[in-house]
């Protein structure tokens, strides 16, 4: 497995898999542009793994506001899941962020993932039900 900087070029592959992922939520904001647009904002930060075939066996889309750093879009192809890639994108990423001077890295699940909840706990990240999202359309 090839782990490295996620770039436009790969947003078809990408795209793809997050179709295909059980309790992952898109829109608008997943388009081509938008999703360009955030890597371009968050150079070297955001992962993918390639498997030996060429394919796309997993992304994570991260980004910091200068202040703390946040992950999307961490997802894994069926085929690749239970050898260690989720863990290794999100550690790429927590070590690409600890390389800006970012300590601290949010991340939302969508309530009814019980198999994203399973991994983020399973890896030791902290369930915060006091902290309410809310949201607004600009």
């Amino acid at each position: 497995m090839i782990y490295r900087e996620m770039t436009k070029d790969d947003y078809d592959a990408a795209y793809s898999l997050w179709e295909k992922t059980e309790g992952m939520g898109l829109s608008a904001a997943d388009s081509r542009e938008e999703i360009s647009r955030f890597l371009e904002r968050n150079p070297g930060l955001s992962q993918v793994c390639v498997s030996p075939d060429g394919g796309l066996a997993g992304t994570a889309l991260c980004g910091h506001d200068g202040r703390r750093g946040f992950l999307y879009h961490v997802a894994v192809s069926g085929e690749h899941r239970g050898k260690g890639i989720g863990r290794g994108l999100v550690s790429n990423c927590l070590e690409a962020l600890r390389s800006e001077g970012i300590a601290k890295c949010h991340l939302m699940v969508i309530g009814s993932n019980a198999d994203g909840q399973r991994f983020w706990s399973g890896i030791g990240w902290e369930f915060r039900d006091s902290i309410l999202l809310y949201s607004h359309g600009t």
